[in-house]
């Protein structure tokens, strides 16, 4: 998988971090460091190993699937971001009685973010794609995101936020579309990059 892609799969996965971010912004007044921190942290250690995760489980069916594997990962990445376009659609808001500096809910919403990861995981398992470079990438934008995420949030999160949920979500089916035609017209990869 080469690093454009990787890249923009990361920003795609982060877009869940990034949009719980800029909420977590929005409710903190003034914004606490060590909780802008320990919030990008979190949320970008959990994005790194769900697809860890998810690839162990997926290098075990491999081989069972390689002759459809692009349509499985199509479809996986065509879901994670076609719902989170339909969330974003349909106007789900910060809910400011959540409080992101209690340590349950933090796990909690460190745990459902990365659910799209776990996916994710499988999909580059079955694509037969090498793990560490790609869960980094991940882990590092996500963090960085984040921690941006509640700066902004803070200032002006609730214009940005279902647009953020949008664009990474069209991200992902973007990619799995990529992965796709890749696969189904040979010729075509290195004319995509």
């Amino acid at each position: 998988m080469d690093t454009l892609t990787v890249l923009l799969l990361s920003v795609g996965l982060a877009m869940d971090s990034f949009t719980v971010s800029l909420c977590g912004g929005m409710t903190m007044n003034p914004v606490r460091v060590g909780l802008a921190l320990r919030m990008a942290l979190s949320f970008g250690l959990f994005q790194a190993v769900m697809p860890v995760l998810g690839w162990v489980g997926g290098s075990t069916v491999a081989e069972l699937i390689a002759s459809y594997d692009h349509w499985v990962a199509f479809a996986l990445l065509a879901f994670i971001g076609g719902r989170m376009v339909r969330e974003a659609l349909q106007g789900e808001t910060c809910d400011s009685r959540v409080d992101p500096a209690s340590l349950p809910v933090l796990l909690t919403l460190s745990v459902a973010t990365s659910i799209d990861a776990l996916a994710v995981g499988l999909g580059l398992a079955v694509l037969d794609v090498p793990i560490l470079g790609p869960v980094l990438t991940i882990g590092a934008i996500t963090a960085a995101l984040s921690l941006g995420g509640v700066y902004l949030g803070r200032r002006v999160g609730g214009f940005f936020q279902s647009r953020v949920q949008i664009l990474g979500g069209l991200i992902l089916i973007g990619i799995g579309l990529r992965i796709l035609i890749e696969h189904l017209v040979p010729s075509l990869p290195g004319l995509l990059g």
